[in-house]
């Protein structure tokens, strides 16, 4: 087998769908599945079995699979080494970085990064910090950009700190929270963040909130705020519009009088810290941070 096709049957373990795992290595689905009946055919198995639900992996494709993702892997560490040797800035970038950062933060570093760099393929994925570190320990990404204190062993740099607030149309001063029948809006978030606002709320008032409104998305929090639906606490770093509504933004402080923040980082391991076009777009984060 050359590289081609343990490529293939990596995507294909991945994806279990002929149509997703085309589209990813730039194939028809007919010449995807001719180049798996011949893959096929050498090894004398069956490697999937096809079904209306998509692909499922034989016992003896288990076996294959491993032998393909791992060579896969060997022959990627030495292109990007060879990469490195050479001196050229090239390759793929791998990125994993919490969803709120991605919207409001990284596209214009992303931006520059690919006008100065335009021979380097970004690859990005987005999501929570607890499911941006999940990718990070299986060492599935070069770097990650996560919010709060990252459980992290290897390389982390703080990025940036934001204010949280307490956005509302109506309220104005903190203490109105004890007698409002506004509902406070919150969106469903990783657990170290409710637990920062929970802790923040119990100092402040020892008691729930009289009416909650759950979302599933920070935005759609935010943009009830805005419409005048009730209050939310928010982070700075998603308030870039607030020009647009009429709102008040009360910054929060905790019990000693300090300002409720959130921290961003970046975290990487030590082996991928040393690639070219990790270091270059390193650099480059550093133009966009205080």
């Amino acid at each position: 087998m050359n590289s081609s096709e343990y490529e293939i049957l990596a995507v294909l373990a991945e994806e279990l769908n002929m149509r997703k795992a085309a589209a990813r290595l730039y194939v028809t689905q007919s010449a995807l599945s001719q180049r798996l009946q011949a893959i096929e055919a050498g090894w004398n198995v069956k490697i999937f079995i096809r079904s209306p639900r998509g692909l499922l992996l034989t016992p003896e494709g288990e076996k294959i699979v491993q032998l393909a993702k791992e060579t896969v892997q060997k022959t990627k560490r030495v292109k990007e080494e060879i990469q490195r040797r050479v001196g050229q800035i090239s390759g793929t970038l791998t990125i994993a970085v919490t969803s709120i950062v991605a919207q409001h933060w990284l596209p214009p570093v992303l931006k520059t990064f690919i006008k100065l760099y335009p021979d380097v393929n970004v690859s990005l994925t987005t999501g929570w910090t607890s499911e941006v570190l999940s990718h990070m320990y299986e060492n599935r990404f070069q770097l990650g950009i996560v919010r709060g204190e990252p459980n992290w062993s290897g390389i982390a740099t703080r990025l940036f700190t934001d204010q949280l607030y307490l956005v509302d149309q109506e309220i104005h001063d903190l203490e109105q929270l004890r007698h409002t029948e506004r509902p406070f809006i919150q969106f469903k978030s990783d657990s170290t963040y409710s637990l920062h606002i929970q802790q923040w709320w119990h100092e402040q008032f020892q008691a729930l909130p009289a009416r909650t409104v759950m979302v599933d998305q920070i935005e759609t929090c935010k943009q009830l705020a805005y419409h005048g639906v009730g209050y939310a606490i928010l982070p700075e770093i998603a308030l870039d519009d607030r020009e647009q509504y009429v709102v008040h933004m009360i910054p929060l402080k905790n019990k000693r009088g300090e300002p409720m923040t959130r921290d961003t980082w970046l975290i990487s391991s030590e082996a991928a810290w040393q690639l070219p076009q990790v270091q270059a777009f390193e650099k480059v984060l550093r133009r966009f941070v205080p």
